[in-house]
């Protein structure tokens, strides 16, 4: 069950994304220039999308896939392509109505969007789960307990990024926090590769799952981590 440091946290993120930084989202996710730190930032995203995407089969068809946190639905368009019915779940609505305008035609599979909290199980369970950037935002204990929620819909595959504990990555939170509340874009918190290992094992509701592939992606301003889980 997540805490309340769960909710508040998602309530702010709905907000960055809903209404703070649509625009720079949209143009981020677009094929518009970019440059300096957003470039960056793009070309890292772009490397964990395909990395995600490389451990899903080439072939969809007929499968249920839950993109948790789609944003503006790159990765759910993909998987789409391949044949998926896509489960595509994010708290903007505003992010939503943007996929839908970039939607491509003639996918083999298709997308169906919905505004809301990622974890609410009500559509029943998926084949797979993926999850980009998606729980980078939340405390370790609350980020394992929503890996274990979104598993408890999955019959065979997880796919989720987290960030990984650099000092970059460290520095930069830090100094995140000196800005005024106002200012600030949602903080992300780095988690060890092993630290998050560790709960993953020990946590009851993932016993059932072992861990498979991970591959970190570092784009200077952009680090990532994918990490795979799959039924034991």
């Amino acid at each position: 069950m997540a805490s309340v440091t769960y909710q508040e946290r998602r309530d702010a993120l709905e907000t960055y994304f809903d209404r703070t930084a649509v625009e720079a989202w949209a143009k981020l996710t677009s094929d518009a220039e970019v440059s300096g730190i957003r470039a960056t930032v793009r070309a890292g995203r772009d490397s964990i999308r395909e990395t995600i995407l490389s451990w899903l089969p080439d072939d969809l068809t007929g499968e249920l896939l839950l993109d948790a946190g789609c944003g503006a639905g790159q990765l759910a368009f993909a998987a789409a392509a391949r044949g998926a019915h896509v489960e595509a779940v994010d708290l903007s609505p505003t992010l939503l109505e943007l996929a839908a305008e970039r939607a491509p035609v003639g996918l083999s599979g298709d997308v169906q969007f919905r505004a809301g909290d990622m974890l609410d199980a009500s559509a029943g369970p998926v084949d797979r789960v993926v999850s980009m950037d998606s729980v980078i935002h939340y405390q370790p204990s609350d980020m394992v307990q929503m890996i274990a929620d979104l598993a408890s819909r999955a019959e065979t595959q997880v796919i989720f990024t987290f960030a990984p504990r650099t000092p970059l990555l460290t520095v930069m939170h830090a100094v995140g926090q000196l800005f005024p509340k106002s200012d600030r874009s949602p903080a992300i918190v780095p988690v060890s590769e092993g630290h998050l290992r560790r709960r993953i094992g020990e946590h009851p509701d993932l016993q059932g799952w072992t861990i498979g592939r991970t591959q970190r992606i570092d784009s200077f301003f952009y680090i990532s981590q994918a990490m795979e889980l799959v039924r034991a």
